[in-house]
């Protein structure tokens, strides 16, 4: 197969399965050439109890002697969908950058609501913490990576301390890409489903936690996303910035709101520099 052939299949599959709502993306990753500089290194290995607290870990092939700064990355899917079994090609392309690179599995919904997906993905990140450094990777060098409603998760550990505590002085930095982050008054059914059953639901947005305690941030959207509007980074880093708070904001005009990760993908890394950006940040809050 040639690789405009590639190209042109993994467009189709990503359009058909993922421009939607962030549904699953495995026939996506099946299709697409994965970063042969780095290499999973460790499968389905329990943070929590239940087939939902799983996570896997790669790394760079050549990793060398010092322990690397670490990626944990958070998939989207509407906080009701998704598996990590579909983003080997987002997380070897991070691995590939230089990182050992986590990517957990959490609770969905209706399973679990606000907070249940959050509790589990602080688990994870105290999880990773606790071993990072098993598999060559710096505890006190984490940077919490997202897309879609994972890019939300990870921006409320980030940005609000109630969720990993002492831990929390671990995280170097947030990337999120196209994530919801001030979307008040609820509207429509899976914000409503997800969020409706919180009392105070001021409590369930980042915008709400950002202040001048909040690591650096960088945040990631694409002008034609009709998913999750570009206002939400907008909002966010303008709230941040106000604070004191190192914040970098990026619109790339082309892309929407599934091609902002797909760009991970070798294939599609030429229509906008997503993964350049968010390797270029993380190295430089993790100090690496």
């Amino acid at each position: 197969m040639t690789k405009l052939t590639l190209a042109g299949l993994a467009l189709l599959i990503c359009s058909a399965l993922v421009i939607a709502a962030c549904a699953p993306v495995r026939a996506f990753d099946t299709v697409v050439p994965k970063d042969s500089e780095s290499r999973k290194i460790g499968s389905d290995i329990a943070y929590g109890e239940g087939p939902r607290r799983q996570l896997d870990i790669y790394a760079p092939v050549a990793a060398g002697d010092r322990p690397l700064p670490v990626i944990v990355f958070i998939y989207g899917g509407s906080w009701a969908s998704g598996t990590r079994e579909g983003y080997h090609f987002a997380a070897r392309a991070l691995a590939a950058g230089g990182f050992v690179t986590f990517v957990p599995d959490y609770r969905l919904v209706p399973e679990v609501h606000f907070p249940g997906f959050l509790e589990d993905c602080a688990a994870a990140v105290r999880w990773v913490r606790a071993h990072a450094a098993q598999y060559g990777g710096d505890p006190d060098r984490i940077v919490l990576v997202g897309h879609s409603a994972g890019a939300y998760n990870a921006a409320m550990l980030a940005l609000d301390p109630h969720f990993l505590d002492a831990d929390r002085s671990a995280i170097k930095g947030f990337a999120g890409l196209a994530g919801p982050y001030d979307f008040l008054p609820l509207d429509g059914p899976v914000p409503t489903t997800t969020f409706g059953r919180w009392p105070r639901l001021e409590e369930t947005q980042p915008i709400h936690y950002a202040d001048a305690s909040s690591p650096p941030v960088l945040l990631l959207h694409g002008q034609k996303d009709d998913t999750v509007w570009p206002k939400n980074s907008i909002n966010l880093d303008r709230k941040l910035r106000a604070a004191g708070v190192s914040s970098e904001l990026k619109i790339y005009p082309e892309l929407g709101h599934a091609g902002i990760v797909t760009a991970f993908a070798k294939p599609f890394r030429d229509r906008a520099p997503v993964l350049a950006d968010v390797i270029t940040f993380a190295h430089r809050v993790a100090g690496s």
